[in-house]
């Protein structure tokens, strides 16, 4: 293949991120880092790739359709190209850093790769940031993981944020009251999370009111409260939902601007999370930006992290004012152009001694232009 225009194209779900794009992206990941840094959370690097086995551990099962595999020719071990980055730090911290003190704060940042791109998300390869909180039980570790969350999404300029929280494993808990189990466990959770509400009528009388109550229940954090105060829930459910009660009360005390609903019956997504989860949304953008909850880890203690998704995140960013930018005519003393870079100019050497430096700044974008010994706006 020769032709430069076929070379061009690429895979469904892969793209090129080209000028200015590419650095504002690469910028808002650093700040976001910086952000998880500021509180503590140390960061990570895993590799692109691993054995498929330690990928698909605990809460990595749930993408496992999500997943390229490979064999690996050296160690003729099936390898995986990580989907998500939420098993691997799980992995660090289960292994590697299983003696340090807890709780653990790490954070990452990196590229994940999948199979298919969804509707919402067509992107097959998409940058994630996020952080885990390793050992920490309780409303405390909770509230401290949507408020990073939310701080480090504001920092970046994020207008409109909103955090809908759900109780993924409330709805197994009302079935298990029930004595419900397998298919009609399912088609129950099918029907809450699908908000179908000729499904749930198709459903045994006592799980049919329960669920059309948690339908009902959706909304505003304390419109929301209100209605699930008033169910009769088994009493590991109402625990649940104390757990988030309190939950939001912190959240007005620590963030009172923050706007906080609640989805119940939610679960799609967080089959594998316990406890409390969220999703993080801004007003006027298309999808999540992120989303986080509990799980257990494999040895046993529990962890809560988030995920945020910057191919989601950068249409809720702000996209920032163009640098400026200095042309430096051909023959510029090298110690000057330092001297500027320091100040914190973007500068453009010449190349050419016979270009004309007013016109090959202007055709290199360049807004001003080093005359004598002093940057000139160019008019």
């Amino acid at each position: 293949m020769t032709d430069y225009a076929e070379q061009a194209l690429l895979p469904e779900g892969l793209h090129d991120d080209l000028p200015p794009f590419a650095g504002h992206e690469s910028r808002s990941i650093e700040r976001l880092v910086a952000q998880f840094e500021a509180h503590g959370y140390e960061r990570v690097k895993p590799p692109l790739i691993e054995f498929e086995a330690s990928l698909l551990a605990g809460p990595g099962a749930g993408i496992a359709r999500h997943m390229f595999r490979l064999m690996d020719p050296i160690s003729q071990r099936m390898m995986g190209l990580r989907a998500d980055m939420t098993t691997q730090v799980a992995r660090i911290a289960a292994s590697r850093l299983k003696d340090a003190p807890r709780p653990l704060r790490l954070c990452y940042a990196g590229q994940v790769l999948r199979v298919r791109g969804s509707q919402l998300r067509p992107e097959r390869q998409f940058a994630q940031a996020g952080v885990e909180l390793i050992g920490a039980d309780g409303v405390a570790g909770d509230a401290e993981l949507v408020l990073l969350a939310a701080e480090a999404l504001q920092a970046l300029g994020v207008q409109g944020l909103s955090v809908d929280l759900t109780v993924p494993s409330l709805v197994p808990l009302l079935t298990q009251a029930l004595g419900l189990g397998g298919a009609e466990a399912e088609a129950a959770r099918q029907a809450l999370d699908a908000r179908d509400g000729a499904a749930i009528e198709t459903l045994a009388p006592p799980i049919r009111k329960q669920l059309a109550d948690l339908m009902r229940a959706a909304g505003p954090a304390a419109s929301a409260l209100e209605r699930l105060a008033g169910l009769d829930l088994p009493a590991p459910a109402r625990a649940l939902c104390d757990h988030l009660a309190a939950l939001v009360q912190w959240l007005d005390q620590a963030n009172g601007g923050l706007t906080l609903t609640i989805d119940p019956g939610e679960s799609r997504g967080f089959e594998y999370q316990t406890g409390v989860s969220f999703s993080l949304f801004a007003q006027g953008v298309r999808g999540e930006l992120g989303r986080g909850g509990r799980y257990p880890l494999a040895s046993g203690e529990t962890a809560i992290g988030f995920t945020l998704y910057l191919d989601s995140l950068m249409r809720a960013v702000p996209e920032p004012a163009a640098p400026d930018r200095l042309y430096l005519p051909f023959g510029t003393r090298g110690e000057r152009a330092r001297q500027l870079r320091a100040e914190g100019w973007c500068t453009l050497q010449g190349l050419d001694a016979g270009a004309d430096p007013e016109e090959e700044a202007r055709r290199l974008a360049c807004n001003h232009i080093l005359r004598g010994d002093q940057a000139k706006a160019l008019p």
